[in-house]
This record gives C-alpha cells, sequence and structure tokens, in this order.
C-alpha cells in the first residue's frame, strides 16, 4: 500500500461503512484508482481524474465481480490515457 493509501485508509474505512460497502476490498482498490487517476491528470486532464474514477466505480458497481473489475478496467483505463492524443 502507498504512503497516499496509508494516510488515506481512516477516511475510506469512514466512506466503505457510510456507504454498506462492507464487503468491497477498497483498501486494495486505493492504490488501482490512485494510480489510474494519476495517469488521466497527466495524459488526458486533472478534471479528467475524478470524472474517471467515478465512471469506473459505476461500471465496476454493474459487474459480476467488482473488485476483479476495477484492476481490469483501470487497467484498460490507465492504457487509453497514457496513449490519449485527444
Amino acid at each position: 500500500m502507498s504512503d497516499d493509501a496509508t494516510a488515506m485508509a481512516p477516511w475510506v474505512t469512514a466512506v466503505t461503512r457510510e456507504l454498506g460497502l462492507h464487503d468491497v476490498d477498497t483498501v486494495a482498490a486505493v492504490d488501482t484508482v490512485l494510480d489510474l487517476t494519476s495517469d488521466v491528470a497527466h495524459g488526458v486532464s486533472r478534471p479528467g481524474a475524478p470524472v474517471t474514477a467515478f465512471l469506473l466505480g459505476i461500471a465496476a458497481g454493474r459487474a459480476d465481480e467488482p473488485d476483479e473489475a476495477v484492476k481490469e478496467l483501470a487497467a484498460k483505463l490507465s492504457d487509453l490515457a497514457e496513449n490519449w492524443d485527444g
């Protein structure tokens, strides 16, 4: 877990509890989402980063296996962002 993810752990735990996401491995997803948003912020646009994370969350929530979907979809979106030529 990255230093950023460790520092955010109490916040992520509180949000998870508030949203009733007790069955989701949010701790593992934090580094994945942070990496994705960094790729989008640097490769596409800073405002695109939170929007992309939001859309990733919707897509993962619709998947049969949300934890796996986060990893797979984030990898696809990171590749897209890294190769983005707008």
